[in-house]
């Protein structure tokens, strides 16, 4: 275990017993709360994950590789910025994913794309967030997260 971690442990750890004093019968009801809600997402979990092994299981390695860490890199980085855009995945499962490509060769360029377009661009979101905020708020936003993610994957590609 790394530092940081042991550092967010300890502040967590911290803060649960400072909330435990000041009103334990509400800590303990936020934390049966939050248990009956990751029981609730438990199962959709597990199935997304299942379904990321068997995406990984079917897809070879070099296909990977050559898709994504081979020939060109800009090109592999706007499909997979497209593919995060309407993708709908929590992100803690995307993170893992985005490892498991890396390990199986993809570049580094079109893995951050993925990840940051999945996590700003709503394509999926769109009607709702449509509904919210407006349509002209909603293109904008969504245009600039999409091209910020590309710069984003850039220069990651650069600095690492």
């Amino acid at each position: 275990m790394d530092i940081f971690t042991k550092v967010f442990w300890a502040i967590t750890l911290l803060w649960f017993a400072g909330s435990m004093i000041k009103d334990r019968k509400k800590t303990l009801d936020s934390v049966k709360m939050s248990t009956g809600m990751m029981k609730g997402m438990g199962s959709e979990i597990v199935a997304i994950l299942f379904l990321i092994g068997l995406i990984l299981t079917f897809i070879p390695p070099e296909t990977i590789k050559q898709f994504m860490g081979g020939s060109n890199v800009l090109l592999s980085t706007v499909v997979f910025a497209f593919v995060g855009s309407i993708t709908l995945i929590p992100a803690f499962v995307a993170f893992p994913l985005a490892g498991s490509l890396m390990d199986s060769g993809a570049s580094i360029v079109p893995v951050v794309a993925f990840i940051t377009t999945l996590t700003m661009v709503g394509v999926v979101t769109f009607p709702l967030e449509k509904k919210e905020f407006g349509v002209k708020f909603t293109i904008t936003r969504n245009l600039l997260s999409f091209a910020f993610a590309i710069i984003i994957a850039l220069v990651m590609g650069v600095l690492i």
